[in-house]
């Protein structure tokens, strides 16, 4: 199995290339669709409620996550010791599905939003990273009911989307129509799928 780590700053399209690569055939997993599991698990709970009180909590003990991320991107101690709890069980997950995907799929695409922020791409054979403009990006979180303002402190904590580009193995252009996005992808799963297939042989 070829396994990829696809990463992009906020409001870049990643969900929805990976959502393509799916369609595509390829075996796929979000890093964020596994922490909304774990903010369910009452012993993920009990951590965050010790770095953050009772406060960030609402009255059926669900976390209040508009809260939780306004006070993460403007306090990045407070994210670090998030990122603690969560990235290792996060990972751990990660590794578990793939073990389960590995014989019936060639290729896997994981999502990772910090994917070089904390240096996981050695993790993967390949990484890709999604891009679109900036204007474009906070436009998008912005119609996600993102003010302007936390949409670029938000872009602000990850790295420079020049700088991801740079470091991985692939991109994928998503500035501009969803045709032309979905035509990028599919054209390199058929070269992933290539190399996947040879490796094999």
């Amino acid at each position: 199995m070829l396994l990829i780590g696809l990463t992009g700053n906020y409001g870049m399209g990643k969900s929805t290339v990976l959502s393509m690569f799916r369609k595509c055939g390829a075996y796929t997993l979000g890093a964020d669709e596994i922490v909304r599991e774990l903010l369910e698990k009452p012993y993920v709970k009990k951590k965050i409620k010790k770095i953050f009180g009772n406060d960030f909590f609402c009255p059926n003990d669900r976390i209040n996550k508009e809260k939780i991320a306004a006070a993460i991107f403007s306090d990045s101690s407070l994210r670090t010791e998030l990122e603690n709890i969560l990235h290792p069980l996060v990972l751990k997950k990660i590794s578990a599905e793939i073990k389960k995907a590995q014989k019936e799929y060639s290729i896997a695409i994981i999502e990772i939003p910090l994917l070089f922020e904390k240096n996981y791409e050695n993790i993967f054979d390949k990484t890709i990273t999604v891009f679109t403009t900036k204007k474009e990006a906070i436009r998008r979180l912005e119609k996600k009911g993102i003010n302007k303002t936390d949409a670029i402190m938000r872009l602000k904590t990850q790295l420079p989307v020049k700088e991801k580009i740079r470091k991985s193995d692939f991109t994928i252009d998503n500035s501009k129509t969803p045709e032309l996005t979905k035509k990028a992808v599919e054209k390199l799963y058929e070269n992933l799928l290539k190399e996947a297939t040879h490796g094999n042989n």
